[in-house]
């Protein structure tokens, strides 16, 4: 019977499951990233190198798992998948670590929970989805979503006392020291516009992946083909924009470690286990877990970089934890209420052909 349990629990959160495991890596995404560009890597060569561990990594999982599945390829839907990783992947992660470039990898983490709001709104207009105003669950998840956005705010900018941990881990510290100084307004203002932008498309990535999974439900030879194409986009955006050979070289130390992390980790399995909620659960879903992932990088960059944690973060956690949560319940009683529409639909529709036979 425990065991029933536990498969019956495991199955019917399945999805809830799969995004934690999804913020867990991206927290890692964005101490390793920050510490290899901090060190003097390239981002449109990090870029690249990312792009190319994906690639290879994801080929043969996908043709060992799909072959004998693959859905024909039209020319207007290779079109729409180049298209989307140009925007989502391409353009999005380069404008990501030009940001990180500029910001620490707590800012950045806290800057990227606009993307639930993003979403919402994009999802909005396109009626993908729907504002309920007479029902509670609609309020929960606007309510939610500006609670868990503020959150974020407040994470970000409120200061207050700060918190003061020992240290485990001294090493990194001293490239978090040297990289959070900010020398002018002009070098304050790249690294925020350069995340928003990048999760405007990030957003944009996530909605279209739902129609386009229609076309091509093959979800690992989809996420392939993306960082293919992605690796095009941004090795031709790389070679333009860094010519000198000495920046391409790689060698055994945290830059190698932090492409094959976000390479073969974050985009050949992450973006598929992303993917996959999407499809269970809709692209809002998704990005209303995002706030994890901040909290995640701010605890993980305390204990072990030293970076400062105030108590004006700790209130910002709580505003997101506690908007997340109102979120969560919104959506499951909309999917709730969905369920029992569509069975009192069914049994309406199986009465008028009972009725119609007799």
């Amino acid at each position: 019977m425990n065991s029933l349990r536990i498969v019956t629990a495991y199955e019917s959160n399945k999805a809830y499951i799969a995004m934690f495991i999804v913020q867990a890596i991206y927290a890692g995404m964005a101490l390793l990233s920050k510490a290899s560009i901090s060190s003097g890597m390239n981002p449109f060569i990090f870029v690249v190198y990312r792009q190319a561990f994906a690639t290879l990594s994801l080929c043969p999982v996908a043709y060992f798992f799909e072959r004998k599945n693959v859905a024909q390829l039209s020319y207007t839907l290779i079109w729409k998948i180049f298209f989307s990783s140009l925007i989502g992947i391409t353009i999005c992660l380069n404008m990501y670590y030009h940001a990180l470039d500029h910001t620490s990898a707590t800012f950045a983490a806290a800057t990227t929970n606009l993307i639930p709001a993003i979403t919402f709104v994009i999802a909005l207009i396109l009626r993908i989805e729907r504002m309920y105003i007479r029902e509670l669950h609609g309020w929960a998840k606007l309510i939610g979503s500006i609670v868990s956005v503020s959150g974020a705010l407040v994470f970000a900018f409120v200061k207050g006392p700060s918190l003061n941990f020992k240290t485990w881990y001294t090493s990194g510290s001293d490239i978090v020291a040297s990289t959070t100084n900010v020398s002018s307004v002009w070098e304050l203002s790249k690294g925020p516009f350069s995340i928003l932008f990048a999760n405007i498309l990030w957003s944009c990535w996530s909605i279209m992946q739902a129609p386009i999974m229609k076309e091509y439900p093959a979800k690992l030879s989809l996420i392939t083909l993306q960082c293919f194409f992605s690796l095009i986009q941004s090795m031709v955006a790389a070679i333009i924009m860094e010519r000198n050979l000495s920046s391409w070289k790689l060698g055994w130390d945290v830059n190698l470690l932090s492409v094959a992390y976000c390479g073969v980790i974050v985009t050949a399995f992450t973006y598929w286990l992303q993917l996959w909620s999407i499809e269970k659960r809709g692209p809002v879903f998704t990005a209303m877990f995002t706030p994890l992932a901040l909290i995640i990088t701010a605890i993980v960059s305390a204990f072990l970089w030293k970076e400062t944690l105030y108590l004006g973060s700790v209130f910002g956690a709580v505003l997101l934890a506690g908007g997340l949560y109102c979120v969560l319940w919104g959506k499951s009683k909309e999917i709730e209420g969905k369920i029992i529409e569509q069975k009192l639909d069914q049994e309406e529709t199986t009465l008028d052909s009972i009725k119609t036979q007799e």
